[in-house]
């Protein structure tokens, strides 16, 4: 194998990569920075496609009451149901 793999660097290599990843952390920093914080429309992306989030819909006046009755268990305002169990 190569010596090169394996020597050690001195403190004075050291401060010059310091030097040099701090330089491209800082550009990188500031073309973040200029980077229009603003954006359209949210997508998340899964795979082969991507997905435009919307506002979402409205459910129809029905659907809540129709849900609870569905539900085993229940109380007021919640639905109790079991975590991790199956």
């Amino acid at each position: 194998m190569s010596d090169f793999l394996f020597r050690s660097v001195s403190e004075k290599e050291k401060e010059s990569i310091k030097k040099q990843a701090k330089e491209i952390m800082d550009k990188f920093s500031e073309k973040l920075e200029r980077i229009d914080k603003k954006t359209g429309d949210s997508f998340i992306e899964r795979g082969d496609f991507e997905r435009i989030e919307g506002e979402g819909k409205k459910s129809d006046a029905d659907f809540r009451k129709r849900v609870f009755e569905n539900a085993q268990n229940k109380n007021d305002d919640f639905i109790i149901a079991e975590k991790k169990g199956w």
